[in-house]
């Protein structure tokens, strides 16, 4: 199968979490015997601020890590439809994609073109902000993959896209396993973008307020900080550390003992069932976790075994000690965790549901384009195929 995927920017994971799962999606789809080809605005605002943070040279990480991912950068005003998905089986186009691509493409569809054509949604919009979507024609979508059961139904009482299918996040375990032999850094990592004030107050109860009260060795990733943000971390006793490619957070992981999950409010109270990605990259990365309030509605892990849940900033305190005094208990749930990505939570898991996705809207999806001979592991990065062929 054919397939060609338009988001915003996989090149550049700047203040773009998307980005992860589909560089995870695209790796493991070209390691099954498909074809992927990526497109991306030239002008993405992500890739722009990366540049403007880290340097250019910071968007070589992406080819070193994922070296088989074809990344087309387009002017959206030069962009040739016709040609661009001349024989494509099936369209994946990410939410953060333009409104005019988002109609361009569908037009496109809707003319007659013979691919199938999905929708792909991972915000919080459809509920938060309807109006932003509610412009958007979809009649010409196949369908819709929505990241969570409640997102799916918004979009199927709304009449959006003719199907819509759940396709939660996963961890793309080719990149994301533990590294034990990085030397211990601290104690508390936490990975994740300040942004607007989606969650501020709960930064504040669930992560600062602990690390000063238990004196944590502590580390902080992530952009989009305010100077009063890291004013806060420094008078709590973090170390802020600004921007961390996400294919270096395996290895950022490796250094320290626990971390903690603090979802967004809309997730928390308005999308009950998803996660985002950040637990199932840390879950596959077998460092215990602890997590704010969240309902896990559709099951996806078990708490108690695969993470633990703090109900206040007090709770949260108990058990982050916990976890540091008890070594069986944090032995115990980075092995449940793992575990349990292992066997539901890999992007080999999501491509599996994406082609059942695929064939109920009547995409020819048995017979890959390329010769089953080269259907093999690809490579992650230098570091592990060096890894690899010492083991």
């Amino acid at each position: 199968m054919r397939v060609a995927i338009f988001c915003h920017s996989i090149l550049s994971d700047w203040n773009h979490g998307n980005a992860h799962f589909l560089r995870g999606i695209a790796r493991e789809l070209l390691r099954t015997g498909h074809a992927v080809q990526v497109f991306e605005p030239r002008d993405a605002w992500s890739a722009q601020n990366l540049v403007a943070d880290a340097g250019a040279s910071a968007l070589e990480g992406f080819q070193e890590y994922y070296p088989a991912i074809p990344v087309q950068r387009y002017e959206l005003g030069e962009l040739d439809l016709d040609a661009a998905l001349e024989r494509t089986q099936l369209v994946l186009v990410h939410e953060w994609n333009t409104p005019e691509l988002v109609q361009r493409i569908g037009a496109h569809r809707a003319r007659g073109a013979g691919y199938r054509l999905l929708f792909h949604d991972t915000h919080h919009r459809i509920l938060t902000a309807p109006e932003e979507l509610a412009g958007l024609d979809f009649s010409g979508y196949d369908g819709v993959l929505a990241f969570g059961e409640v997102l799916r139904q918004c979009y199927q009482q709304r009449g959006w896209g003719r199907r819509a299918f759940t396709w939660h996040e996963a961890a793309d375990v080719a990149l994301f396993r533990p590294r034990p032999d990085v030397p211990a850094a601290g104690e508390l990592i936490w990975i994740g973008n300040w942004g607007d004030e989606e969650r501020s107050r709960e930064l504040a109860e669930y992560l600062l307020e602990p690390v000063r009260q238990l004196r944590l060795e502590c580390q902080v990733h992530g952009v989009r900080y305010p100077e009063a943000a890291r004013e806060a971390l420094r008078q709590a006793g973090a170390q802020y550390r600004g921007w961390l490619p996400n294919y270096r957070v395996p290895e950022a992981f490796g250094g320290f003992r626990v971390t903690v999950h603090v979802p967004r409010r809309p997730y928390a109270q308005a999308l009950p069932g998803i996660p985002t990605i950040r637990p199932f990259e840390a879950l596959a990365c077998g460092i215990p976790l602890v997590s704010a309030p969240w309902s896990d509605s559709e099951g996806l892990f078990r708490l108690g075994q695969d993470y633990l849940m703090a109900r206040d900033g007090r709770e949260m305190q108990r058990l982050l000690r916990d976890v540091l005094l008890d070594p069986e208990l944090a032995s115990a749930l980075a092995a449940s965790g793992r575990e349990t990505i292992a066997h539901r939570h890999t992007c080999a898991h999501r491509v599996a549901e994406l082609l059942q996705f695929c064939r109920a809207i009547g995409v020819n999806c048995a017979e890959p384009v390329l010769d089953p001979a080269r259907a093999r592991p690809l490579p992650v990065s230098p570091e592990a195929n060096a890894c690899d062929r010492s083991a």
